[in-house]
Order: C-alpha cells, then sequence, then structure tokens
C-alpha cells in the first residue's frame, strides 16, 4: 500500500490548503494570539479572568517611630514602674518613654496624675494633656 507522504508528492501543499501546513497556522496562531479576536468566545469560556487587573499589592509599611497615648501610658504606668522606666516622686510620676523604647507620645486620653514624660518627639495635644512638662529629648543616639 502507498503511503499517504508518496501520494502527495509534487503537490505543494499535500493538501492542507496554503497556510494550514506552515508552523502555527490550523491553530490559528501561537499562544494567546487572537483571544480578542477569533479565539475571544475561547477566552470568555475558559479563561474569563484572562484581561483585566485583579486584586491589589499591598506594599509593606514601615514604621520606624514607636507611639504611645496618654490613655495608654496612664494605664501602663505600673508595668513601667516595675521595669525601672517610671518613677513616683512627691510632684507626680516621672516616665522616661525613650529609654522603654517608645518614640512618640500622642494625645489620646487623659491622666488624672501629673507627669514628667522624657520623649523624643510629641504631638502638641500630648504636651497639653500630659498635666506636667514633656521634655523632648534627642532622638535615640546608637
Amino acid at each position: 500500500m502507498v503511503s499517504r507522504t508518496r501520494k502527495l508528492r509534487g503537490s505543494r501543499t499535500h493538501g492542507r490548503g496554503k497556510k494550514h501546513g506552515r508552523g502555527a497556522g490550523g491553530r490559528g496562531g501561537t499562544g494567546n494570539a487572537g483571544l480578542h479576536k477569533h479565539k475571544f468566545k475561547w477566552m470568555i469560556k475558559y479563561a474569563p479572568d484572562h484581561f483585566g487587573r485583579h486584586g491589589f499589592t499591598r506594599h509593606a509599611q514601615v514604621r520606624d517611630v514607636t507611639t504611645i497615648n496618654l490613655e495608654e501610658l496612664a494605664a501602663r504606668l505600673r508595668e513601667l514602674e516595675a521595669q525601672g522606666h517610671a518613677k513616683r516622686s512627691e510632684t507626680g510620676v516621672e516616665v522616661d518613654l525613650s529609654a522603654a523604647g517608645i518614640g512618640k507620645l500622642l494625645g489620646r486620653g487623659r491622666v488624672d496624675v501629673p507627669l514628667q514624660i522624657t520623649v523624643a518627639q510629641a504631638s502638641e495635644s500630648a504636651v497639653a494633656g500630659a498635666g506636667g512638662k514633656v521634655k523632648l529629648a534627642a532622638a535615640s543616639e546608637e
């Protein structure tokens, strides 16, 4: 029996037409070619999320300064005393937040006891609401 190839010798296209036998002509292009044209229905059915942007990228937020509010400071006074970062005196409580690793004092909340606070940075409302003095120390020296 004569093979198909032998039978088609001498014919230019071997019975495939002009483009079917060359490259990816029979598939309508290679890869994702034609997804917006002749392969659109295939894309809608099998890969509907192929085009467009999806989701978002959340970039890491780096916060160099550790903060504390006045209300949280009042709640943690005993803890800071136990660690040696705060001590009571006749005028109130002296607190060294820089030594405790806290870089900025914020003014949310109320404090019943007058405080003498040493910290690298403080907001205006924190200075007003401290009930004592806020001493701004130089930023952490390493």
